[in-house]
């Protein structure tokens, strides 16, 4: 109190007493004491209800409440404000009920001194702080159990809390949930009659693990693979861990569990290793589990004199039909193959995905390597076999190719990648066939490795060029256009067959930068030819598929015009049937755009693809080539010339010009004429040339002798 500003309100109607206890209250010099006199309670209520009090001195006898209603109002109007009480009764019942009703001292008028009357507002003061100070306690105990409580019973995992002698104290609402037992009834009980615990494995119940926490003191958890039974014998695995609970002094009292349901994370835990070892639309086994399970059979085959074989899968005709027909259907032929490839092997086989519509099988413990044959011609009758998925009656067929440890390879990497290489030649000997795989192949598998290498850098190296065949007018004789053929030099190889690389750069992407080169090279030609006066009609480039269905491929095409300055109606792109036939409504609006602009599309290799006549009312196409096989046969099979009769009138029927490909012989030309076929390109005409005797040939034109037969 010393040195402190203290506000006391003295209640008292009496000015006598009051003076009295102003002046002892002054005689105070080491306090600084701000007093207020009010005579009634009414007046007390006021003041408190707009100024700070430290202390009330307060008159029981009141003109407006006498006795214990005088300090019930004191307290209510100021509740957290020290209260002493004075009157002029000795009654110690009296003071035992103000003391009781809230009032921290009680002094007898006539019977105050100064001193005392200081002490005692000293003590007041000091009493009061104490009982705000343990009501504060109260109230954060309270909220902490409260906090506590709530906490408990609000997050996901059970807890349990026990005595030191292993008895139930406390449930939250999950371990009631789990346990099936209630707090009230668990309460008092053993913790092993609550919380049943068995080894999922060997169903012993689990040593007590609240015992083992408060001996060895210190956290632990129960064995992996626990499970808890319920009230009702259902059982549910958990993961838990036990703590001892201490005293102040550190002593043990008891152990709080804190256990969870892992039912659902063990299913996903399964779920996921699943996953990660199997494809995700078969279920087969994939690349990585697959690996595993032939290094494991390489390993045994030596054991038991055994051979291993690795046999690749790679369908034929699946990429039409995924392209036609859409993902789905193509999706779940794949899974009607794979549960078909799973039938042709044993049980310790196994068949995977590799991805895309590749597969690979692993044939262990083999007597011999006949049996891989046995196994593969299975595959193939079970493959070829139709499929009816959502009222598609779909054919497929693969190519098989096959490699034996130890003769082709000790290790998975080895094998398998023989096993390709063996497909791939299965693939080139006319599909739908075997082959085991021979040294020799590498030899054709290290050469298109390095094909691709020496494409990636041909275009930088400008290694390309184009050479053009003209395209005749078998009425008149004359050019009516080029076709763009392109040519690859190699600096060490010398001059490598479009045959030979091309069909490396679709495969590994090249196609794409290679196809913008010829595509702007040819323009810019066709343009220069214009600009010096040669009669160019049109010129004609191929289009492959995966250009055609890049996304920016008109963009592409119409950026090459814009760039070279062609006029679009110079130009003719030309596109094989099954390019066309695959997303035919992405086709259409492709094929609408390049008509908008005036650029014109012939059909390739008509009659050699998969051939749906609507389409040629469908789409704006304005010419049909016909396949040099059909033209051969004109010579080579005379009685089978159908198809090329076939093809020229219907072309002129729908007023499309037909132009016949790989013309090579008077006979050929002759019968195209006869026929009144439109157009004709060929080395009976001419090969195809560098762009400078190109350029002579415009000026001189075809021979009329070599041209015109018919007077």
């Amino acid at each position: 109190m010393n040195k402190k500003s203290i506000k006391i309100l003295l209640v008292e109607d009496n000015p006598g007493d009051a003076r009295l206890l102003r002046e002892m209250l002054s005689r105070q010099e080491a306090l600084d004491i701000e007093l207020t006199h009010v005579s009634s309670m009414n007046g007390a209520e006021n003041h408190i209800a707009k100024n700070a009090v430290d202390i009330i001195l307060l008159d029981l006898g009141l003109p407006d409440v006498q006795g214990l209603g005088a300090v019930r109002r004191a307290r209510a109007a100021a509740p957290r404000v020290p209260l002493v009480v004075l009157t002029g009764l000795d009654d110690e019942a009296l003071a035992a009920q103000v003391l009781q009703e809230g009032a921290q001292e009680h002094l007898i008028k006539g019977q105050i001194e100064t001193r005392g009357l200081v002490r005692a507002m000293r003590y007041a003061i000091e009493r009061k702080v104490m009982e705000e100070a343990l009501l504060e306690e109260e109230e954060a105990l309270f909220v902490e159990k409260e906090r506590a409580q709530v906490t408990l019973n609000s997050i996901g995992d059970a807890v349990i809390c026990t005595d030191i002698s292993g008895n139930i104290t406390f449930l939250n609402l999950v371990a009631e949930r789990m346990t099936s037992w209630s707090r009230e009834e668990a309460q008092g009980r053993p913790m092993a009659e609550v919380f049943r615990i068995i080894d999922a494995t060997s169903r012993e119940t689990t040593p007590n693990p609240m015992e083992k926490a408060v001996e060895q003191d210190r956290t632990v958890h129960l064995p992996s693979n626990c499970l808890l039974i319920q009230r009702d014998g259902s059982e549910i695995p958990v993961e838990d861990c036990v703590s001892p609970i201490h005293d102040r002094e550190g002593k043990a009292t008891g152990a709080v569990i804190v256990f969870r349901d892992v039912s659902a994370a063990r299913a996903m835990a399964l779920q996921m290793a699943h996953s990660f070892q199997h494809d995700f639309l078969t279920g087969l086994p994939n690349r990585m589990l697959l690996n595993d399970r032939v290094r494991q059979a390489i390993a045994l085959a030596p054991r038991h004199l055994k051979k291993v074989a690795v046999l690749f899968l790679d369908l034929d005709g699946f990429k039409h039909i995924n392209d036609s027909l859409g993902h789905p259907i193509g999706d779940k032929l794949l899974q009607s193959i794979a549960k078909r490839l799973v039938t042709c092997v044993r049980g310790s086989d196994t068949v995977s995905r590799q991805g895309g519509d590749e597969f690979v099988v692993l044939l262990s413990e083999m007597q011999q390597s006949e049996d891989a044959a046995i196994t593969a011609r299975r595959m193939l009758e079970a493959v070829a076999k139709v499929h009816s998925i959502d009222q598609h009656d779909l054919h497929v067929t693969t190519s098989i190719g096959v490699s034996i440890y130890p003769d082709d390879g000790l290790d998975v990497e080895t094998l398998i990648k023989n096993a390709d290489t063996a497909m791939y030649q299965a693939k080139e000997n006319g599909h739908q066939s075997y082959q085991f795989f021979k040294p020799a192949m590498n030899v054709r598998a290290v050469e298109r490795q390095s094909i691709e290498e020496s494409l990636r850098r041909a275009l930088e190296r400008q290694e390309f060029a184009l050479h053009y065949q003209p395209i005749i007018n078998l009425g008149t004789g004359e050019i009516t256009g080029a076709e763009a053929l392109i040519r690859w030099t190699h600096p060490t190889r010398g001059p490598v067959s479009p045959a030979q690389f091309i069909p490396v750069a679709e495969d590994c992407g090249l196609i794409l930068p290679i196809g913008n080169w010829v595509l702007r090279e040819a323009c810019k030609q066709a343009r220069a030819w214009v600009d010096s006066g040669l009669p160019l009609g049109t010129m004609a480039v191929n289009i492959s598929a995966i250009e055609f269905r890049d996304e920016r491929f008109l963009e592409g095409v119409f950026g090459i015009l814009k760039d070279t300055g062609l006029d679009p109606r110079s130009l003719e792109l030309e596109l094989t049937e099954s390019v066309l036939m695959k997303r035919a409504e992405s086709t259409e609006s492709i094929l609408k755009a390049l008509r908008a602009r005036g650029v014109q599309v012939a059909v390739d290799d008509f009659g050699t693809g998969y051939s749906s006549l609507s389409y040629l009312r469908r789409f704006p196409i304005d010419a049909l080539k016909i396949d040099q096989s059909f033209v051969r046969q004109i010579t080579t099979a005379p009685d089978e010339t159908t198809i090329v009769t076939a093809v020229i009138s219907m072309g002129r029927s729908l007023k499309l010009r037909v132009v016949a490909e790989g013309v090579e012989t008077q006979e050929e030309l002759a019968f195209l004429q006869a026929h009144q076929c439109d157009e004709a390109q060929g080395y009976f005409f001419s090969r195809p040339l560098p762009p400078q005797q190109f350029a002579k040939l415009l000026k001189t034109g075809i021979p009329e002798a070599v041209v015109l037969i018919h007077p």
